[in-house]
């Protein structure tokens, strides 16, 4: 019986070709991928940025003009709110100038207010003298004293009310019986010196006496028609007859400083009035 050897070339090349198909398996049998998830989500989104920047590049260079880098949202807000503030600044400077200017203009008033009530008071003491003055009696040439005037006037009831002793008084005035016009107006102020009506009868008793030429007397009714500066239509009237008054008692400074308060109290006098008032000055010299 013969035992038979293998042949050695042919087990080698047996060899070599089982170890060529395992080597073939082995490379079909898919590998582990090193990257797990969250590698892969983070190249994603670099990807995404890489894309984003090539497009604002490739978009400068087609259009010719520079990329511009908008400011975060914080800067925007900070931006805006320091010209908020400066706005406020200029508007509290503006505010703070306004304040200066009012505030040295009110100075100014207080004092021309102050110089006015001290030239007001200076003029009501000069009237208030000035009335204690003519208040005596005047006398005639002779050194007796002047008759009472209206001697022949029917004078008013006694009793009779203000109006009606008023009227009365006005119309002896108006048919030109000054004396007994004269005597009715002192009446009437003797009688009714708190009635509204008594400004009005010393000024027309202060006509009364410049017809008679009792200057003092005549001021001094003119005084206490003119109290308390009346917004009537006589009063501009009046002041001018007290300033005519003064004048002829050589009072001039007097004069001219009534004249002052006719310009100031009665800006809005009447042409006649003014135009009188001028000449008035003017005798008076008044600067």
């Amino acid at each position: 019986m013969q035992i038979m050897t293998p042949n050695r070339p042919l087990l080698s090349a047996a060899l070599v070709l089982m170890m060529s198909v395992s080597g073939a398996a082995l490379a079909q049998t898919p590998m582990d991928d090193p990257l797990d998830a969250r590698d892969a989500r983070r190249v994603d989104r670099m990807e995404k940025v890489v894309r984003e920047l090539r497009a604002i590049v490739f978009q400068g260079r087609d259009t010719g003009r520079p990329v511009v880098v908008q400011p975060a949202e914080t800067d925007y807000r900070l931006e805006e709110l320091n010209r908020r503030v400066s706005d406020l600044e200029a508007v509290l400077t503006r505010l703070n100038g306004q304040i200066e200017t009012t505030n040295f203009e009110l100075r100014q008033l207080k004092d021309k207010n102050a110089a006015l009530e001290s030239q007001l008071k200076g003029l009501t003491d000069r009237l208030n003298a000035l009335e204690a003055y003519t208040g005596a009696p005047e006398v005639t040439g002779t050194g007796g004293s002047t008759p009472p005037p209206g001697l022949g006037a029917t004078p008013a009831p006694v009793n009779a009310p203000p109006r009606e002793a008023f009227d009365r008084a006005r119309g002896l005035m108006l048919s030109g019986d000054y004396d007994g016009a004269e005597a009715a107006f002192e009446g009437f102020v003797s009688r009714h010196g708190d009635s509204n009506l008594a400004p009005e009868a010393n000024y027309w008793l202060g006509k009364t006496l410049v017809v008679r030429g009792a200057d003092g007397e005549a001021a001094s009714a003119f005084i206490n028609a003119i109290r308390g500066w009346p917004a009537t239509p006589w009063a501009p009237d009046a002041v001018l007859e007290l300033s005519r008054s003064l004048i002829a008692l050589d009072k001039a400074a007097d004069a001219c400083q009534a004249l002052g308060e006719l310009s100031r109290r009665y800006p809005n006098a009447a042409p006649s009035i003014k135009a009188r008032a001028s000449a008035a000055r003017t005798e008076a010299r008044c600067g």
